[in-house]
């Protein structure tokens, strides 16, 4: 296979799926594997009716010998599928999540968190044996240990209403409206997950245009968030009777508009302007007088960038901490020059600036 086959459902084995996608064409891959679940008979509720669990063929396996083969198999090729700086989800149960961290780190990926997803309204332990089981483990992993996969900070803090977002995740499991049916009126999938738990993913690790691939895409949920979300998807699903329900999901599925679609980028993530550049180009002059943004100090902009007020000299960060007599200062937001008789922030210019290098 030559290129990538974007947006596009492939029916078929994961791993040969994979081994024939190009090497190093995927941003992100996010994995939800058979949580090899062993099973041992049905489980009846206090009431006797029957549960609905997962015994499918797919995630059955012969022995934990078996899994972790399947594992290695299709890590391994979604290692080799990733950009040096792409990044992995995984999300897994008790069942096999540790089993699946242990040969992924094997592989060289290098973890960079696991996210506790707690579930607000979990299926109860309906044998009164064990605790209530409501929770699952996803695995954010880098290509390896040097890579730099993406992470809008920022998006994900303005997400959570500007507090910084944690790796436990209180969301509730997949039920009303956004469950999928077949036209028996029953689960279209057992194991469907919210689309919020892969808003957040998308969001927070990939931007507009990337490609993400789902080797176990099941009902679409990636594909789906990913269209929605401005992302390309490569789907890979053994069963034809999912894959036929996430293409007609995904088309019905409207893209949000470009201007949509951007979000709060990282103040580190921006080109560096220092103070000196907005001199040069004449957008301050030497000699220029700038006010403290509580109006109390002033200071004349010098030919080399620096400032001079009082008996202080030195940058715009040093000489503001030491006329408010504090550990440090943030220049660019204490710093003000005047326009059309108005204080405005020397930040603006600097943004002005970085426009223009970004365009």
């Amino acid at each position: 296979m030559s290129k990538l086959p974007l947006d596009t459902v492939l029916v078929g084995d994961c791993v040969s799926h994979l081994a024939a996608l190009p090497e190093g064409s995927a941003d992100l891959v996010f994995a939800d594997p058979p949580y090899n679940l062993q099973l041992r008979g049905d489980l009846h509720r206090p009431n006797n009716s029957l549960v609905d669990a997962v015994d499918d063929d797919w995630d059955k396996f012969d022995n934990f010998a078996a899994y972790d083969a399947f594992t290695r198999a299709w890590l391994s090729e979604a290692r080799r599928v990733l950009k040096p700086d792409g990044g992995l989800w995984v999300i897994g149960s008790y069942h096999n999540i540790f089993r699946v961290g242990a040969i992924l780190q094997d592989l060289g990926f290098w973890i960079l968190n696991d996210v506790v997803w707690r579930k607000t309204n979990p299926m109860p332990n309906f044998r009164g044996k064990r605790f209530c089981n409501a929770h699952e483990t996803l695995i954010w992993a880098a290509k390896s240990e040097d890579a730099k996969p993406t992470f809008n900070y920022e998006a994900l803090k303005e997400l959570n209403e500007g507090l910084q977002m944690r790796s436990d995740w209180v969301l509730p499991i997949c039920s009303g409206g956004e469950r999928l049916k077949d036209p028996e009126g029953q689960k279209a999938h057992p194991t469907q997950k919210p689309e919020a738990l892969l808003h957040r993913v998308i969001l927070g690790t990939t931007h507009p245009g990337d490609v993400i691939v789902d080797p176990f895409f099941g009902t679409g949920t990636t594909g789906s968030v990913a269209k929605r979300l401005g992302r390309k998807f490569v789907g890979i699903e053994r069963e034809e009777r999912y894959a036929r329900v996430a293409r007609a999901r995904i088309d019905s599925v409207t893209v949000h508009d470009r201007e949509s679609l951007s979000v709060t980028s990282s103040k580190r993530s921006e080109p560096r302007v220092p103070f000196g550049h907005l001199v040069e180009r004449n957008l301050l002059r030497p000699g220029e007088e700038l006010v403290s943004v509580n109006g109390r100090h002033r200071a004349k902009v010098r030919a080399d960038g620096t400032l001079i007020a009082d008996r202080y000299a030195g940058s715009i960060h040093k000489v503001g901490a030491e006329l408010e007599g504090a550990p440090s200062c943030n220049g660019w937001t204490y710093w003000h020059f005047k326009r059309d008789g108005k204080p405005v922030p020397i930040d603006w210019l600097r943004q002005q600036v970085r426009a223009e290098m970004t365009s």
